[in-house]
């Protein structure tokens, strides 16, 4: 996109920031999630040796409390957004993933470590929801997907580095250095946002936090064919995941013997999904978010079918799994920005409540399943690829049912 069409591109809601500088204010604050995850990985055996754990499995807690407490957070924050405007929420909720930050520092036991995470998860939560719906707030349709696509296409490069520089760090400092560096980056988000970001929800559009308007609010959401069918096709496709990352040191470290080269491979496959969103902002204006993710639902359920196949047949080398890992992020990063734009279009009018509930959905389904598989875990990949096949196919009957078994077709917004 060139200078003068992302001009062309600027709202008059997020004036007078530039459309570049919106897309990468609005990844920023939502690379806070992933930055708090991926940064993790590499320390986890460190981590274990600090508190005196052993067990792998139990180790994954410090990931899935965060995402807990990211999940529950946001059945809150949109509500809270809706009614008193994006900024106040959103700088809370930065605010207190810093203090978090600060508390896991400190933190002298693995109980206290996990409290510290819940709240980190619950700190971003409000960046998350409040990124999606400023994008609802200023664009719609294919241009709202098409904005998206370039958010988690930036979005998508922290878990591409975020272990590699965990790793970096492990070098220099120990683990808690993470937690440092954490704080620092929410803060320096937090000011950005603060100086640059403006409120995007107008006084005129804000709706009252009474028991009827929020429960009205929560009922439109959950009974809108469109937006719940696709959020709990995004919360299967994402619990599978979550498994992935759970168990991805276990996988790079004990099975495929990688050491502290895993940070290399995960990231070389991280990046198949910012490929997926820069190529989807490109064509999805002209082919449409049905034609694009759909296809890309196709492609999943494939690679799940080959994976479990070869697992199945302990032909499941690591040439053969990155290589399959990779196209099943490329179809995941074309899937998941068009998913989020499907669910959210037709609830422009509550866009924080509508993108609130589709986060907690897609993250509570997605850490039920992903903890599931990842406390499966037994030394192979049979589980994993077992428990992949069966949510890509629910995943794909969901889709069938909320379009009526028309797939494939066009999108039915407009430009």
């Amino acid at each position: 996109m060139t200078d003068t069409n992302a001009n062309a591109w600027v709202s008059s809601t997020h004036r007078p920031m530039r459309f570049p500088e919106f897309v990468a204010v609005v990844a920023s604050i939502m690379a806070l999630n992933p930055l708090a995850m991926d940064m993790m990985l590499p320390a986890l055996p460190d981590i274990g040796r600090s508190f005196g754990i052993t067990d792998g499995n139990y180790l994954q807690s410090v990931l899935s409390s965060f995402l807990i407490g990211f999940g529950i957070g946001q059945f809150v924050i949109g509500p809270l957004s809706d009614r008193f405007g994006r900024r106040p929420i959103l700088l809370g909720g930065m605010v207190l993933y810093g203090l978090a930050s600060i508390l896991a520092l400190f933190a002298r036991s693995f109980e206290l470590l996990l409290l510290a995470r819940a709240l980190q998860g619950i700190g971003t939560s409000a960046t998350r929801v409040i990124a999606t719906s400023v994008v609802r707030d200023c664009y719609s349709g294919r241009r709202m997907a098409s904005v998206m696509s370039l958010v988690m296409m930036i979005f998508i490069a922290v878990p591409i580095i975020a272990p590699s520089f965990g790793q970096a760090i492990l070098i220099a400092a120990q683990w808690r250095g993470i937690f440092v560096v954490l704080m620092v980056y929410g803060l320096i988000a937090l000011a950005w946002s603060a100086l640059r970001l403006p409120e995007t929800l107008p006084p005129s559009e804000r709706r009252k936090l009474t028991p009827h308007e929020v429960y009205d609010s929560f009922r439109q959401t959950l009974t809108h064919r469109q937006t719940l069918g696709y959020a709990l096709a995004a919360g299967g496709i994402q619990g599978t995941l979550f498994a992935y990352i759970f168990s991805s040191e276990q996988v790079f470290t004990g099975i495929y013997h990688l050491g502290h080269y895993f940070p290399l491979a995960f990231a070389a496959i991280a990046m198949s999904i910012a490929i997926a969103g820069f190529l989807n902002s490109r064509f999805v204006g002209r082919l449409g978010m049905r034609v694009i993710s759909h296809a890309a639902l196709a492609t999943y359920l494939a690679v799940a079918v080959t994976m479990l196949i070869a697992a199945k047949a302990d032909v499941l080398s690591l040439p053969l799994y990155m290589a399959l890992s990779s196209i099943a992020m490329f179809s995941f990063g074309l899937m998941i920005s068009n998913f989020t734009a499907l669910a959210l279009e037709p609830q422009g009018h509550i866009a924080g409540t509508a993108s609130s509930l589709y986060g907690s959905i897609t993250t509570l389904v997605g850490i039920g399943v992903g903890v599931t598989l990842g406390q499966l875990y037994d030394g192979t990949l049979l589980p994993f690829a077992i428990g992949s096949l069966i949510c890509t196919l629910t995943s794909v009957a969901i889709v069938l049912v909320t379009e009526r078994g028309r797939l494939f077709t066009p999108s039915r917004q407009p430009h």
